[in-house]
């Protein structure tokens, strides 16, 4: 799951790059601001997956990016994809991760 979590987020710091250089033309001053601390929570979530806060932090990126939408429009769009993106990264961990623990049941060393 983490593993998953960590690929959404990295490609969310990459996105966010990209938008702030349009928000560099678009967008007015509070818009910038938004854009580089939806980027330092990115950083942060990435940084501490390990932990709840992490995944708090995630769940936080992810509708900052929806509300981001509101300086670059396209980010509604962008943030709606990278929002589904988490969930199925999180069902689908929780279910490989459930997988590998009756495997490991099955097979103890």
């Amino acid at each position: 799951m983490k593993m998953l979590a960590r690929s959404v987020l990295s490609m969310e710091i990459l996105l966010l790059g990209f938008a702030l250089l349009l928000a560099k033309d678009l967008a007015s001053r509070e818009g910038l601001w938004l854009g580089l601390a939806l980027v330092v929570i990115a950083i942060l979530a990435l940084g501490t997956l390990k932990s709840k806060i992490g995944w708090i932090l995630g769940w936080i990126l992810q509708f900052g990016i929806i509300l981001y939408g509101f300086y670059i429009f396209s980010m509604f769009f962008m943030g709606a994809l990278f929002l589904s993106l988490w969930v199925g990264a999180i069902v689908i961990g929780r279910k490989g991760e459930a997988l590998k623990r009756a495997r490991q049941g099955e097979n103890p060393q």
